[in-house]
């Protein structure tokens, strides 16, 4: 865990999430930004109800967003030492879903440029569906992070093969 309570987005998270997120009727990306970090209690309230779990606080957890259901994205505080940017990014769905969908913020902007949210990285509901690269997040994640590029694809496959046990470890606290 980071030992800070520190509830400021990094300025390249701040970059990317006011941009705007275009729906498109379930055709573009299914993500709503929030202005600021969840606050403590606000992400206690959440993860206890998520998780059915009284006794669990999220502290783990920096919210920042959510799709159109009520799943939220989140950066998932598991790396000791580490700075928040260095972080995994993880999506815990209002129906149970969960996924790490990018190892960390730099490669969360190149997922969002691949066209994908979230949801759609964690999730497969919509075999139709297809991404369309967003040219201002792009030049967002040039910007933060010319030396994560890669396609979405690749963000998502290394994020669940760091941690394979992401939805173990999440339905553990689950009652």
């Amino acid at each position: 865990m980071i030992p800070t309570d520190d509830r400021r987005f990094p300025t390249a998270l701040a970059a990317a999430l006011s941009l705007p997120f275009d729906y498109d009727d379930g055709n573009g990306v299914d993500f709503e930004p929030f202005p600021a970090f969840l606050s403590t209690e606000e992400t206690a309230d959440w993860f206890r109800a998520w998780t059915g779990n009284a006794e669990v606080d999220g502290d783990n957890f920096r919210v920042f967003g959510q799709d159109g259901s009520g799943g939220y994205a989140a950066f998932w505080l598991i790396r000791p030492n580490h700075p928040l940017v260095d972080q995994p990014v993880v999506f815990l769905g209002s129906e149970g879903e969960t996924g790490v969908v990018a190892r960390d913020l730099g490669a969360f902007l190149w997922l969002l440029a691949g066209g994908y949210g979230p949801w759609e990285a964690a999730t497969s509901y919509e075999p139709d569906w297809t991404p369309r690269h967003n040219q201002e997040l792009a030049t967002v994640a040039v910007r933060f992070a010319a030396d994560h590029k890669q396609s979405a694809a690749a963000v998502v496959e290394q994020a669940t093969r760091e941690f394979p046990d992401f939805d173990d470890t999440i339905m553990e606290l689950c009652r």
